[in-house]
């Protein structure tokens, strides 16, 4: 039988370190997926193909984005009762969460797949990509389904403090999309379509493996025909929580579609070396997305144990492994930025690759304003104060438009590169005295109850 892990005692950065490894290994995966598709269209169907693959990432970020978000905070009650011992709730906000998660991810795909050549034409995206975006971006919103129930089902289980089981399964997954990206596009010759075919096919065989585990070897999970009902007050809660962090992803991902659009407008050139940087970028970034992560539940848990003081101490935990991280992470793509970015493309491609290389020097500087948001947020997050969290994401918003805006057609693609940088900053200008006032709440509302 699997088995769920409490982290309500204990020293916080061996807990932390612990759960965030196999959090990390599975984002790494993740963004596999991501690096496979461009580098196999890039080299095997051309430069034009990989400008179409990248032509939608922000829109695939703002989609995606809302329902990993909401997926992460139906995680977060379930961690709270989890934290608390009142296993039976928890058990009812599981099945709640599923029942929501069918009817959001079908209405989303639906929705979504309607109006995809409309977003693209927002997004001036040129004409001579138009076609192969089209095709990646359609097959993507057709396979909302798939990534919604596989995030979802990877938050609950993470929220018992299991996080090596979604691992696991993506590992499978990841070997699957490899093969199935070489087999669609080389053997099959259904280009860029077949990159995401490939990538939805994996996912959903992921959802499949977690849902089929989770019920069979998580004891904890098995409950009553009444705990497996629809309860709208447990919805009501879900929504309040999972739907501003998605709602934040969002409003982050509308930031990154102006800036995106700004640099479509640059020409292919400049949406290749943004396409492949941005590939570069998420790979190394996923420590710190994964830290965040493992904050949540960390934070979670301990919130409904009623023990703030050691969120504190998880706090200075994480930012102590993500110092160490972005030190390591920026002398490596100072060094090897453009050996990184020939996974992409060939070395001929010179002015791609001195972009590609200008990118990441810039977004690297930055990654310590990165982490400490990602762990600050998701911290947040953990203890429900998603609003919060939420009105981060537009202060990366407003950043990130008056990049597009103001400096783009200034100063052009090096304006790009900053887009991302400033939006960051501005992110932790917010998050920093929200995190403050959240804490503060929290110990005080310890001590009210201690008092009764």
């Amino acid at each position: 039988m699997a088995t769920s892990k409490e982290m309500t005692a204990g020293p916080a950065l061996p807990l932390i370190f612990n759960f965030t490894l196999p959090l990390l290994f599975g984002n790494l995966l993740q963004q596999t997926y991501s690096l496979v598709d461009a580098a196999i269209v890039g080299k095997f169907l051309g430069i034009n193909a990989l400008a179409s693959v990248g032509a939608s990432t922000s829109v695939v970020f703002l989609i995606l984005g809302f329902c990993n978000g909401c997926c992460g905070g139906f995680g977060i009650p379930v961690a709270q009762k989890f934290g608390a011992r009142d296993y039976s709730t928890m058990r009812s906000y599981v099945s709640v969460s599923l029942q929501l998660a069918v009817v959001m991810s079908v209405v989303i795909a639906i929705l979504t797949s309607i109006y995809c050549a409309d977003i693209l034409k927002m997004m001036r995206t040129p004409e001579n990509i138009f076609e192969g975006a089209y095709a990646y971006l359609l097959v993507t919103f057709i396979g909302i389904p798939c990534t919604f129930f596989y995030n979802l089902l990877s938050s609950i289980i993470r929220a018992l403090g299991d996080s090596k089981t979604p691992f696991y399964f993506l590992v499978l997954a990841t070997i699957l999309n490899i093969i199935l990206d070489l087999f669609c596009i080389l053997v099959l010759d259904w280009g860029v379509m077949g990159a995401a075919i490939a990538t939805v096919f994996s996912q959903g065989v992921s959802a499949l493996l977690c849902y089929i585990y989770m019920y069979r070897k998580f004891d904890i999970l098995r409950g009553t025909p009444k705990e497996r009902k629809y309860q709208s007050k447990l919805a009501k809660t879900l929504l309040s929580i999972g739907v501003p962090m998605g709602l934040q992803f969002s409003i982050t991902a509308i930031g990154s579609i102006m800036l995106q659009s700004a640099n479509n407008a640059l020409g292919t050139a400049c949406v290749a070396a943004f396409t492949s940087a941005m590939r570069i970028k998420m790979f190394f970034l996923c420590p710190l997305e994964s830290l965040g992560m493992a904050m949540a539940t960390f934070s979670g848990q301990n919130y409904g144990a009623g023990k703030p003081e050691r969120i504190w101490s998880g706090i200075k935990a994480s930012t102590l492994m993500m110092v160490v991280y972005t030190a390591v992470t920026f002398l490596i793509l100072m060094v090897g930025a453009k050996s990184f970015a020939l996974i992409f493309v060939d070395p001929s491609e010179v002015e791609i690759l001195e972009k590609t290389e200008l990118f990441l020097h810039i977004s690297v500087s930055f990654f310590p304003m990165l982490g400490l948001l990602c762990i600050l947020r998701y911290t947040i997050q953990g203890v429900g104060y998603t609003n919060l969290a939420m009105f981060s994401g537009v202060s990366e918003m407003i950043a990130r438009i008056l990049v597009s805006i103001c400096a783009v057609p200034a100063f052009g693609f090096i304006a790009v590169c900053f887009g991302d940088p400033m939006a960051w900053v501005a992110a932790d200008l917010f998050l920093i005295p929200a995190f403050i006032y959240v804490y503060r709440r929290l110990k005080r509302q310890v001590l009210t109850s201690a008092v009764s």
